[in-house]
């Protein structure tokens, strides 16, 4: 479907006339990323649609638009183009980073926010939040993270996930580290996805990083659903609570003792009842 200029890729399940709940992947993956999801909250009585951001999977990879300024306009507009005038909006990582920025940036479009190991951007942007802080370094060089993403028929995907994910867990299964590493191995999918990294990095010191920083201290005023991995190895869920001044909405804060990076994969079952209940608070 078309949307702020571009065309996106969605996923769904339900009836269109159901309330709709938006689903953010992160990175490594794609809108396959919450398939434990999708059927299970459209048997709710939701509209579950789970979309492919800008540069991933089979949504258009254009060559700028990585900043959370567009890719909210982006979610916007492909709630607005699903016919709906507002959504809740579930967001994983990098996906969760865009959910809370378009809490803020289109608020008039989110109804509710569930965010998935992703602290809010300004605690992410703060010293010790990030454990994955060299990988984010190495992902600013020129061309050589990309290469290496692509190097091995993506092998390097693989042990990204199993990096982040808990110690000893299952995931990613076969299925799982063949998907992510095939969707990322189309050119130009790995530029596009490292430009999100850069984009936060390389912002700080620039007028757009400024702004962003200034316009998200705005208190986010839709219920938050902030859910984190105890073996997270990617994000601290330590010190991930969003502090009360950025919030002028009810926050309800889970950690899921046995998962990782990616709760909503690794331990879906358990994810889908708090989520479900979640929901049905709203």
């Amino acid at each position: 479907m078309a949307a702020n200029g571009a065309r996106f890729h969605v996923a769904e399940c339900g009836a269109a006339d159901d309330p709709l709940v938006l689903f953010l992947h992160g990175f490594p993956e794609f809108w396959w990323a919450w398939r434990h999801q999708l059927p299970v909250v459209a048997a709710a009585g939701y509209r579950a649609v789970a979309m492919d951001l800008r540069g991933y999977g089979a949504s258009d990879k254009t060559p700028r638009g990585y900043d959370p300024f567009t890719v909210s306009a982006d979610v916007s507009g492909v709630i607005r183009s699903l016919g709906a005038t507002d959504a809740v909006v579930v967001g994983h990582g990098w996906g969760g980073f865009v959910a809370w920025s378009a809490a803020v940036l289109a608020s008039k479009q989110v109804r509710a926010l569930a965010a998935v190991s992703a602290p809010h951007p300004l605690k992410l942007m703060r010293s010790g939040q990030l454990r994955s802080v060299a990988q984010v370094g190495w992902f600013q060089l020129p061309i050589l993270p990309e290469r290496r993403l692509l190097a091995h028929d993506g092998i390097h995907i693989e042990q990204l996930l199993r990096a982040w994910s808990s110690p000893g867990g299952a995931f990613p299964d076969a299925e799982a580290s063949r998907r992510y590493r095939a969707a990322l191995q189309v050119w130009p999918a790995p530029h596009c996805a490292l430009e999100y990294h850069r984009w936060f990095v390389r912002s700080r010191l620039r007028s757009d990083g400024r702004r962003y920083s200034a316009q998200m201290r705005t208190p986010v005023a839709v219920p938050v659903l902030q859910v984190h991995g105890a073996l997270d190895g990617a994000v601290n869920p330590a010190s991930s609570t969003t502090p009360p001044e950025l919030l002028a909405g009810p926050l309800q804060y889970e950690v899921l003792t046995t998962a990782g990076h990616f709760p909503h994969e690794e331990t879906p079952d358990l994810f889908n009842e708090l989520l479900l209940e979640w929901l049905q608070t709203l």
